[in-house]
């Protein structure tokens, strides 16, 4: 099921003759055309332009799909690694993270967002650049708009650790799985699997 999206052309002009120039940050997000090798996303209020992740970033995005592709298979359920924005469902903050899981009658916002209640899992890799957003605002993001497993890979805590959040409720997960990385965490339903991330400690 698609849902109309608010996204459409912009002239961010003060011109009388053109559109009302946008007021909050999704809807500027909604005025921006394609920006190839950048990252758009609203989160807690602000509008983030980033470059993409390093091949580093990439790897591990590709670690987690790769780990995780016979049970996409088994279950006929669709993996993005990256290149897909996720709309948070109520607010309709769009933020696109580094890896999804979805079934494929996933609801969407316009033609690119997926709808975030609609998704069964996603991932955010850590970067330097990111760290705050990953491990602080994105987690009750992902909460409220009833995502209900988030996975969280993180190659630059001391030491490197890989966290899984679940049961959300109220806009927070209330149960929270750290490993140090190499070891084998569950990510429990609606995913049921046991991930060993000893494939991220070897990057």
């Amino acid at each position: 099921m698609v849902m109309a999206s608010r996204r459409r052309s912009c002239r961010l002009t003060p011109e009388t003759d053109a559109v009302p120039l946008p007021s909050t940050a999704r809807e500027l997000f909604d005025a921006l055309p394609p920006l190839p090798g950048l990252r758009t996303e609203v989160i807690d209020g602000r509008l983030i332009v980033s470059p993409v992740g390093t091949p580093e970033h990439a790897r591990i995005a590709m670690l987690i799909y790769r780990a995780l592709l016979p049970l996409l298979v088994q279950r006929g359920w669709d993996g993005f690694a990256g290149n897909v924005d996720v709309c948070i469902d109520g607010p309709r903050t769009p933020v696109e993270p580094d890896f999804v899981v979805a079934p494929p009658d996933c609801r969407r916002w316009g033609d690119r967002e997926l709808l975030s209640s609609g998704l069964l899992m996603v991932a955010e890799v850590v970067s330097p650049s990111s760290a705050e957003d990953d491990r602080v605002k994105k987690p009750p993001m992902y909460a409220a708009g009833g995502v209900p497993v988030m996975l969280l890979v993180d190659p630059i805590a001391a030491p490197p650790t890989v966290t899984v959040l679940s049961d959300a409720k109220e806009g927070e997960y209330q149960t929270v799985t750290r490993v140090a990385m190499g070891s084998t965490v569950h990510i429990p339903d609606p995913i049921g699997f046991d991930l060993d991330t000893a494939v991220f400690s070897k990057l």
